[in-house]
């Protein structure tokens, strides 16, 4: 039947991954200050 969530994975990356954050200045911000906390994942 898998239909509606298909592709999930894919936009989770595409918009909350690491290289998605690193494109713009405000995730490279987020990435900065989640290091700064000691976070182990830092993105998804």
């Amino acid at each position: 039947m898998r239909r509606t969530l298909e592709g999930t994975n894919r936009k989770r990356k595409k918009t909350s991954g690491f290289r998605a954050r690193m494109q713009t200045p405000d995730g490279r911000n987020v990435i900065r200050a989640r290091r700064k906390k000691g976070r182990h994942r830092l993105s998804v």
